[in-house]
């Protein structure tokens, strides 16, 4: 494991001297770009190990992306390399479907305090709810980014992050070019809770081996491969590819939705996520 080598996956060359949220930021953003959230793996035939020497020679050596059982241990362990005060947190996704938050731990986040002030941290929820800069641990404070306005809100311990939807354009949907979604719904979208409790990567490990055995889960439903960019993002899931431009107008994002034939998926993974995979991937 070589930071240098980590920094030229991300394509990051400016300077790392001090531990500070210039870096911290900049460093984010690089890896944001070039390490795509998927869940590929499982719709290969491939086993996800979860440990650090795996994930790095997986994402840094073989160029692929990862979950955020994944993504976030390898941000983890360069910022805690570069001296970063730095902890795993676990959180529990809303899942829209339910109305509801998970009652398991499924996701890992990261904390790193700069200065006596907290930051939320988390390279891997992938598609337009990805945050794009660090985010200040504050309960109810807006802090508006390129993809939205994210917010923070705590309830006795447990902290809550959601984001405010914006509308969506398709050109190609000419009838009703505007969608969002059901009014019941509102305009905020719930991303997951969390509390503050350290966690480390083997406290994860049930949630791996659950992944990979239960069927009935969202990563076995669906094949996931999401790239931010520096305009938006592009997404591909199963053989639905997303090209997306955030505030092409006011309040409203750009979508260009096109779907792929089964010849289409590898070029398109390798051109638009630079991603080639070593064994077939069953959409």
């Amino acid at each position: 494991m070589n930071i240098q080598e980590y920094f030229g996956r991300i394509s990051y060359n400016k300077p790392h001297k001090d531990a500070d949220l210039q870096t911290l930021t900049a460093i984010f953003q690089h890896h944001i770009r070039a390490i795509p959230f998927e869940n590929l793996s499982l719709h290969c035939g491939e086993t996800v190990e979860l440990d650090l020497q795996s994930i790095y020679n997986k994402i840094v050596r073989k160029k692929r992306g990862g979950c955020c059982l994944e993504s976030n241990p390898l941000l983890f362990w360069a910022l805690q390399e570069l001296g970063y005060d730095i902890c795993i947190l676990g959180g529990s996704s809303y899942e829209p479907a339910a109305r509801a938050y998970s009652d398991e731990v499924n996701h890992i986040l990261l904390k790193v305090v700069i200065q006596g002030n907290s930051y939320i941290v988390d390279a891997s929820f992938g598609g337009l709810y990805q945050m794009w800069e660090p985010l200040r641990l504050i309960s109810g404070k807006d802090q508006p980014q390129v993809p939205g306005i994210f917010r923070f809100t705590e309830d006795n311990g447990t902290w809550y992050f959601e984001k405010v939807k914006r509308k969506h354009y398709i050109p190609e949907e000419s009838e009703t070019p505007y969608f969002t979604d059901p009014p019941a719904l509102g305009n905020i979208r719930k991303i997951y809770r969390f509390t503050l409790e350290p966690r480390h990567i083997n406290d994860f490990q049930d949630l791996n081996t659950y992944l990979h055995v239960c069927r009935d889960n969202i990563f076995w439903k669906k094949s996931i491969c999401s790239l931010q960019t520096t305009e938006g993002l592009i997404g591909l899931i199963g053989w639905t590819l997303t090209e997306t431009k955030y505030n092409y107008t006011e309040d409203t994002d750009l979508l260009h939705i096109t779907t792929l034939t089964d010849e289409e998926l590898e070029k398109t993974l390798k051109d638009k996520f630079n991603i080639v995979l070593e064994n077939k991937l069953i959409p």
